[in-house]
């Protein structure tokens, strides 16, 4: 890769630097005036705004529509080595705010635009971490941080990647990487009181999903000695926890076999023989389970993503309140509903909004208990809205 050593200015075009004056780290194609094409990945850019004053310093690729990420907003920052230390120093700090460490569990220690560093990753499962890299462009800088990780947390394995889907939309190939210790086999770790494991090399993003750990302590206080259907439970997250604290029975349910699989064991490494696990998309699974004259006390959705873009928004809430009903259908009077939303392009408003219209069509009261976010490992950048993406509601139905 040949790069300039020096800043290359790039313009946007008019009227375009506002999100950028305050401090939004991404800089799309259709933006610029300049639109850096001809440049190398990883070249560091000063954008301009229209006329010509400095807004930001980042660094560029060519191959994405997400052209630019920005990293400094004060011309005498440099982007090197330094900086990604510093940032890195800066994001461990911030979780020992919380609590101190716990050599044993998991949690991300790095969150991209949430600890100003975009398209970096890094969680930790016990004293090993998976890191993922959803830059092509910070990738110039991969084996330093690679090295930095593994130097400044003692981690004894690191295995960082860009998964396929990522790699596709930053122009390069997929990429795995692993530095320290060969992993041969799933790592254990502790979470919410149970003995876990995580396939780092073959597991989805960094291994698992750590932003709803709190979430799963929080909502199993209310469903002891309830019978509950946990929907879309991947590995089993919310049920096992669930279980663990004395709900009376349990069904996962999730279209993938291989997440079926994990979850099971876990239930057993656990001794949890209270819950089981089914496999079945989550609308068709509901609706059979309303035809069949099933009833639970409690409802659990934890679906993927629905809205990956501004232009699938309208789509997504529809989605969400069809879940949402057919949940209705199968839940007693007073029942618990627990509804989440990962789409960081479905504010908290629409949400709630959805849930309003899906009580009234199905005549049903929905009373929020609790209105919460991810764990405080996933902090919000105030400056980047997409960083505040998950919902998670408690409710009563009567």
């Amino acid at each position: 890769m040949t790069v300039s050593e020096q800043p290359i200015p790039l313009r946007l075009k008019p009227t375009r630097q506002f999100p950028f004056l305050a401090r939004h780290p991404w800089v799309h194609a259709h933006a610029l005036a300049e639109d850096g094409r001809d440049l190398d990945c990883g070249q560091i850019v000063d954008l301009l705004d229209h006329d010509g004053n400095w807004i930001a310093r980042g660094i560029l690729n060519p191959a994405s529509r997400l052209r630019i990420r920005l990293y400094a907003f004060d011309s005498a920052t440099a982007i090197d080595e330094t900086l990604w230390r510093e940032r890195i120093d800066g994001a461990v700090r911030r979780r020992r705010m919380t609590g101190p460490l716990d050599e044993q569990a998991a949690e991300r220690l790095v969150f991209s635009e949430s600890d100003l560093i975009s398209g970096l990753i890094v969680d930790r499962y016990a004293d090993c971490l998976g890191v993922q890299f959803t830059s092509a462009a910070l990738l110039r800088w991969r084996d330093p941080i690679l090295d930095y990780l593994q130097q400044s947390l003692g981690a004894r394995s690191i295995v960082a990647r860009i998964d396929p889907r990522t790699a596709k939309h930053e122009g390069v190939e997929e990429i795995e990487t692993c530095l320290g210790e060969a992993i041969s086999s799933p790592v254990q770790y502790r979470q919410n009181g149970l003995d876990l494991v995580v396939d780092l090399q073959s597991g989805q993003k960094t291994g698992g999903f750590l932003d709803q750990r709190w979430n799963h302590q929080a909502v199993a206080r209310y469903l002891k000695d309830r019978r509950v259907l946990d929907v879309c439970c991947y590995t089993g997250g919310f049920g096992l926890v669930a279980a663990k604290q004395g709900a009376a029975q349990v069904v996962g349910v999730d279209s993938s076999q291989v997440a079926l699989d994990a979850a099971r064991l876990a239930s057993e490494r656990n001794g949890l023989d209270s819950i089981s696990f089914e496999k079945g998309d989550c609308f068709d699974t509901l609706k059979k389970y309303a035809k069949e004259g099933r009833e639970y006390e409690a409802v659990i959705l934890d679906p993927p993503r629905f809205a990956g873009s501004r232009h699938q928004i309208d789509s997504a809430l529809r989605a969400y309140g069809r879940l949402n009903s057919l949940a209705l259908d199968i839940l007693s009077p007073g029942g618990i509903l627990v509804t989440c939303s990962c789409s960081g392009r479905v504010s908290r408003a629409d949400f709630l909004n959805m849930l309003l219209d899906v009580g009234r069509r199905r005549r049903r009261d929905l009373v929020v208990m609790e209105n919460r976010g991810p764990s405080p490992d996933h902090p919000v950048a105030i400056s980047c809205p997409e960083s505040d993406y998950l919902k998670c509601l408690i409710a009563e139905i009567r």
